[in-house]
């Protein structure tokens, strides 16, 4: 099979509009998906100017106008936000509303069948606050669209160098955009047992049969035995025992310093952190251009590259789309697998 994706354009004011220019020009691309580019027209035909691409682009009302068999790339806007004029590099309304408009409507058609998966180009959390929209981020966007309660984001480093596991690494974190300081109160062993489950259900559905699964300690050293905080004996140690006794490969809690570098050398497939830095730094720092942004528990599938919008950078024609290919061809792959089934929280995400 040979998945439609949709490849939004993110905050058109930052990088995205060019990263998804300079992947769909990409033969990696085109033989594992067939795209279908989602924001406005105008700033996606700039970009392909900026890049000096010459392919031939057709706009579409609706999903139902493409002609998949066509070498020219669709291009969907879904928004009534005229994201055509935002100014570059700068916090806009328009820009936070666009690129929201864009997920919410990739996310529903995925849902509805129309499409297989979604590859997301960076959003502004300020300027979906600019626009109104109470969000952190594209995790809670669609876990509300998509009506779960029981969700993570995970940064995944597909295999290959520094990596020495066959099935590369996925970090994925108990607590997701908040204040350092909220971490220990947001903690609870039942949220850190999901993530757990979460990460285990990941692994084996990219081929990974017996995923051994570590679980990050709280405090630096462990806690040293309640010296530096009790987080790993009364909340953490208890979800990892609940895992094993479900049949999960888990181990820990375990020093983050230790047990990133102990993962990288191949010794876990995927590791549980508790709060966001903790995961983000070790991966990033050994393979930022390649690591993907992948949200669990979700019905459908959603990868994203590991940056932001670089604003500094944005239409100058130096941004690379690394990343982003990377993790489209995730998603592709993903997307040849049955999704996860996560329970629903009627409560939520109903349009």
């Amino acid at each position: 099979m040979i998945p439609r994706i949709a490849l939004t354009l993110g905050d058109v004011a930052g990088i995205g509009p060019e990263i998804v220019a300079r992947a769909v020009i990409d033969g990696r691309l085109s033989r594992c998906c067939q795209p279908v580019v989602v924001g406005h027209p105008k700033v996606f035909r700039r970009a392909m100017h900026l890049i000096g691409a010459v392919r031939e682009t057709v706009t579409v009302a609706s999903l139902n106008e493409i002609d998949w068999s066509s070498s020219a790339i669709p291009v969907w806007n879904p928004s009534t936000t005229d994201a055509s004029t935002v100014p570059i590099g700068e916090i806009h309304p328009r820009a936070g509303q666009a690129a929201y408009d864009y997920l919410v409507a990739s996310t529903r058609a995925t849902l509805a069948g129309e499409l297989q998966a979604i590859t997301t180009a960076p959003l502004n959390k300020a300027a979906l606050h600019a626009a109104g929209l109470d969000f952190p981020g594209h995790t809670e966007i669609l876990a509300r669209e998509c009506g779960v309660a029981e969700y993570a984001m995970m940064l995944f480093l597909p295999p290959g160098e520094p990596l020495r596991g066959p099935f590369g690494l996925g970090v994925a974190h108990v607590t997701l955009h908040t204040s350092i300081r909220s971490v220990p109160g947001l903690l609870t062993s039942a949220r850190i047992q999901e993530t757990i489950q979460l990460i285990d259900r990941f692994l084996k559905r990219i081929g990974c049969q017996a995923p051994r699964v570590g679980v990050c300690a709280l405090n630096p050293h462990g806690g040293e035995g309640g010296l530096f905080g009790d987080e790993e004996g009364t909340l953490i140690a208890p979800a990892v025992e609940a895992a094993r006794r479900n049949g999960i490969d888990a181990t820990g809690p375990i020093p983050a310093d230790a047990l990133l570098r102990r993962a990288v050398y191949g010794e876990f497939d995927g590791v549980a952190a508790m709060y966001h830095d903790q995961g983000h730094i070790a991966l990033k720092l050994i393979g930022f251009e390649r690591a993907v942004n992948v949200t669990l528990g979700l019905p459908i599938v959603r990868c994203s590259p590991s940056h932001g919008t670089a604003f500094d950078i944005a239409w100058q024609g130096k941004a690379r789309a690394d990343g982003f290919l990377e993790a489209v061809q995730t998603a592709a792959e993903l997307a040849r697998h049955a999704p996860d089934e996560p329970a629903r929280d009627s409560s939520v995400g109903q349009p």
